[in-house]
């Protein structure tokens, strides 16, 4: 007896998810359920051929050219050195505050989180040059840690963003606005994030105290190494919004300016032979993570299940802000054991078209299923920015940062909430520029 295709879709996408939980790669699941689904509604020979066009006809889009541009910004910042120069000012200018190492910490993060793009990449990068020093002067190592874990986040949003191009790539909206759009509510994200460490310092002093001493001559000599960054987030920023640059040249252009200016502070052969290894590596990857799932969407779409879950969702009878924030509880379950990368591929191409149906601007919706993928980079079992932390500071144990995160998720909850209320928050800046 022969399936219908809805109930092969559905056999699939069981099959799927029982290999991901089993601890089969994401790519690797995808790829080989999207194949066998395909075989099984439309035969071998098609779905093959199907199949096997995706690497190329995807590594030849231009709209994913811009990934490893971004990619590279934030390694070349990296082994250029930049993150010390950066951190260093933001402690000497708000050290002053209670808890103002921390909150230096969350401001330098965003910093190099406009030229990183990798949330686990700030979080590793901040490990080693935040936590020893929030340490030395008597701050709570929970804090310390969970500070670097939260602050890494920022990343997600704050563009140059890899998982907001990977976002745009999936349903097909202009990059250049989505990345216009994750600037306000990841510079707003930080703010909470500050407030609320201030807040839990001022209440609780021994958490972190202030520290004093710096002139202000320390403070402004401090300034010129943020350079680098600076020069960077305002190239690419005004070049997208003034629109005389596509999202890939102005991540070609923020490249070009990093590698210039860690040529001047001295950068080596071996450093930026790292630089570009690790750059093509985790490209490699995510490259690989898209043409999987691709193929598993393909299968999505001749099973019929994303038009049946939009039809669905659409007819039920919930007002559609209940509806959302049902999807954004599933959302942050599934984190709890996805890596934001791969939940976002799998669910997307079947979440979306509800989401649309039911009159959701697609920018906005992309920018909170971002922020929920932040809140899932922090949260148990799998938090990888926590694991991150631990790797890199082994003698601050995982539990001890996932509970230094508690609060941290507390205000990142506060947010997804505010981002619900006033949604202007996130479509104002790229409503400016309707031509992206």
């Amino acid at each position: 007896m022969e399936l219908p295709p809805m109930d092969i879709g559905l056999i699939g996408v069981v099959a799927m998810v029982a290999m991901i939980f089993l601890g089969v790669r994401v790519v690797y699941a995808a790829a080989l359920t999207g194949l066998l689904g395909l075989v099984a509604l439309i035969g071998w020979d098609a779905a093959a051929g199907m199949i096997g066009t995706i690497p190329h006809s995807k590594s030849v889009s231009y709209t994913l050219s811009v990934l490893p541009m971004f990619i590279l910004i934030g390694f070349l910042a990296f082994h250029a050195g930049f993150t010390s120069a950066i951190f260093d000012a933001a402690r000497k200018w708000m050290g002053w505050m209670p808890g103002g190492l921390a909150v230096a910490s969350v401001f330098a993060a965003a910093g190099f989180a406009a030229v990183s793009g990798a949330s686990t990449a700030t979080a590793a990068v901040f490990s080693r040059v935040a936590i020893p020093e929030m340490l030395e002067n008597g701050y709570n190592r929970r804090l310390a840690a969970g500070v670097i874990a939260a602050g890494g986040t920022l990343a997600s949003l704050i563009p140059p963003s890899a998982i907001l191009v990977i976002y745009a790539i999936i349903v097909e909206e202009s990059v250049g606005r989505l990345l216009l759009a994750g600037f306000i509510p990841g510079i707003f994200s930080a703010a909470i994030y500050g407030i609320m460490i201030v807040g839990m310092a001022w209440v609780k002093p021994e958490l972190g105290r202030p520290i004093h001493g710096f002139t202000w001559s320390e403070r402004f000599r401090s300034i010129p190494g943020t350079f680098p960054i600076l020069a960077v987030v305002i190239i690419i920023f005004s070049a997208m919004y003034l629109g005389w640059a596509t999202p890939t040249e102005a991540g070609a252009l923020g490249a070009g300016v990093v590698f210039v200016f860690a040529l001047m502070n001295g950068m080596r052969w071996q450093s930026l032979k790292e630089a570009l290894l690790e750059t093509s590596k985790l490209t490699v990857m995510i490259f690989s993570i898209i043409w999987g799932v691709l193929a598993f969407v393909r299968f999505l779409g001749f099973a019929g299940l994303p038009e049946a879950f939009a039809e669905w969702v659409v007819h039920l009878p919930l007002p559609p802000v209940m509806i959302m924030i049902g999807i954004l509880l599933f959302y942050a379950v599934l984190g709890m054991f996805m890596d934001a990368i791969g939940m976002l591929l799998l669910t997307l191409p079947v979440v979306y078209p509800a989401v649309i149906g039911l009159g959701y601007d697609p920018i906005w919706f992309g920018i909170i299923v971002v922020k929920m993928a932040e809140i899932c980079l922090i949260t148990p079992p799998i938090g990888l920015n926590c694991y991150v932390v631990s790797g890199v500071r082994p003698d601050i144990p995982v539990s001890e940062v996932f509970r230094g995160i508690f609060p941290f998720f507390i205000a990142d909850v506060v947010t997804v909430g505010l981002l619900l209320a006033f949604p202007g928050i996130i479509t104002w800046l790229p409503n400016q520029m309707l031509n992206l």
